[in-house]
């Protein structure tokens, strides 16, 4: 186990009503903030729905924030040190506080990333999976659905369609920039910002943890080697343990100083 892991469970060792409510709610809130993506993504996907189907999506969305709303303010209310959990918990709480500014909705599936990290294996192999998988997929989708939201209805917007958007994010969450497309909102570059951030961090995070694979399987090898030495050094003294007793055996035998007198 790694020590940052064994240190966050020693912090988290003192909220045992609050870990234990996030045990029971985890995969609640995980469903929500899935049927919410997919809500939104309808939503912005299909601009050709019906005023009662959008005000019904509109009406779960904006339930699903209010559980997620009570979920956060519950957490808060049973965490022993409450400084603590604000601080570890900023994301959360932009996702509840920042319900009016349409295109940041999707920061409510952050939900997503806080189980994925929990139910993480604690290896960095698993982990570096998940993030990679995780990352890519929900935060690249989110900030496409979302710049598309906020540019589709601009007269100088350059991302019109999904594919655009998607085109968009790779080429922001990758640092690479061509810039054929940019957002020309305000809202628009409120989410190129975000993703903008979220690249540089996610390319710094994945750097690290990759360095640290490849140091601990250098590690693991030098043990290895390490092990296989001593296995055949330990091999060769009992080998050599076992010639001299052999050799004592036969210097002891009756007869052996007199058959030498005699060869002389």
């Amino acid at each position: 186990m790694s020590a940052s892991v064994i240190q966050a469970s020693t912090r988290d060792g003192d909220e045992p009503r609050l870990n234990a409510w996030t045990r029971r709610t985890d995969w609640p809130l995980t469903g929500l903030a899935v049927l919410f993506l997919a809500a939104y993504a309808w939503q912005v996907l299909d601009t050709g729905a019906s005023v009662r189907v959008r005000t019904g999506l509109e009406a779960v969305m904006w339930a699903i924030w209010a559980v997620f709303a009570v979920d956060y303010l519950t957490k808060l209310a049973l965490a022993r040190h409450r400084g603590r959990f604000l601080w570890r918990h900023v994301l959360d709480l932009l996702a509840v506080v920042l319900p009016m500014v349409r295109q940041l909705r999707v920061l409510r599936v952050l939900m997503l990333f806080t189980v994925l990290n929990r139910r993480a294996a604690v290896s960095l192999r698993g982990r570096l999976g998940i993030y990679v998988g995780g990352v890519i997929v929900l935060a690249g989708g989110c900030a496409a659905l979302a710049v598309l939201d906020a540019e589709r209805g601009s007269p100088t917007a350059n991302i019109t369609t999904f594919p655009d958007a998607l085109w968009w994010t790779l080429a922001t969450i990758t640092t690479v920039g061509y810039g054929d497309r940019y957002p020309t909102t305000v809202e628009g570059r409120l989410v190129a910002a975000a993703l903008m951030v979220g690249g540089i961090a996610l390319v710094a995070v994945l750097t690290g943890m990759v360095a640290s694979w490849l140091v601990e399987t250098v590690k693991g090898v030098e043990s290895s080697i390490e092990h296989t030495t001593q296995l055949q050094l330990q091999s060769l003294q009992n080998e050599l343990a076992a010639l001299r007793t052999q050799l004592d055996a036969v210097r002891a035998a009756p007869g052996f100083g007199v058959e030498r007198s005699g060869a002389g």
